[in-house]
């Protein structure tokens, strides 16, 4: 079983930065690919970064590519996401998935946690 808690999300204006965390409650967290989703009110959970086991493959969505980074450290079973020249359109919840593989589809990745929440204003 997998536990994960994301937290950092907050209130944010455009131009600004944010870094999201997530903590892992899981043996061998090495051996799981980690990925962040986002979903914003009315749309479908979109794939946003991944990140291999190692931490050495990592993978953007267009969307962020260049403005937000992926990170890892094995021995804290932490996951990061640094997300810089945050734009009104990156306001949704924020998800940590942990999986076999850095897919970018969300139904193969097997625990999320409960989200957390970026509202960047228009």
């Amino acid at each position: 079983q997998v536990q994960l808690h994301e937290s950092g999300g907050g209130l944010v204006q455009a131009g600004g930065s944010l870094r999201l965390s997530c903590a892992a409650a899981v043996r061998a967290f090495s051996s799981h690919a980690m990925a962040w989703f986002r979903q914003a009110p009315g749309k479908e959970r979109e794939f946003v970064a991944s990140i291999s086991g190692s931490g050495a493959s990592t993978y953007y969505a267009d969307s962020v590519k260049g403005r937000f980074t992926i990170s890892r450290l094995n021995s804290k079973n932490t996951t990061w996401l640094q997300m810089n020249s945050l734009k009104s359109e990156d306001t949704a919840v924020y998800y940590c998935a942990a999986g076999i593989s850095g897919t970018t589809r969300a139904r193969e990745y097997d625990y999320w946690g409960q989200g957390t929440q970026v509202t960047v204003p228009g």
